[in-house]
């Protein structure tokens, strides 16, 4: 594996991390979501990686297989006189969990950062190595 396939590999995991911070963005932006555009209840999305070859080097990068829905039920809570609740005085919010979410954030967030480091550091050895040929 050469230096210059490092920078492939952290580039294609800060691309999947980029995504993964954009799902679990969304996810946050409807934990008290009542209804969709479908009339039901948002459901909070996870991204699933895959790892996928790199190119004829055979260095091994992520890429985003799929994005996939919870199919846990939504949280239930007694209103009925929301414009939304069921016959029972129910209203079904989405079942994102806003602690979940946040512990994910912080997750991608670190990943990101230590693939910005890896190739900040890979980048500082090939100067480096340039500098010693001089």
């Amino acid at each position: 594996m050469s230096m210059f396939s490092i920078f492939g590999v952290s580039g294609s995991a800060i691309s999947a991390q980029s995504q993964r911070l954009n799902v679990v963005a969304s996810n946050l932006a409807n934990v008290d979501a009542v209804a969709g555009p479908d009339g039901q209840a948002y459901k909070a999305r996870q991204v699933v990686f895959q790892t996928t070859l790199m190119g004829a080097e055979s260095s091994a990068g992520v890429r985003v297989k799929e994005v996939t829905e919870s199919q846990q039920p939504g949280r239930k809570v007694l209103d009925p006189n929301h414009p939304s609740a069921d016959a029972e005085g129910y209203v079904t919010h989405s079942n994102v969990n806003a602690v979940d979410e946040m512990v994910n954030m912080i997750s991608a967030s670190r990943s990101y950062q230590n693939n910005v480091e890896v190739m900040n550091t890979a980048k500082s050895l090939l100067l480096k190595t340039l500098q010693m040929g001089q």
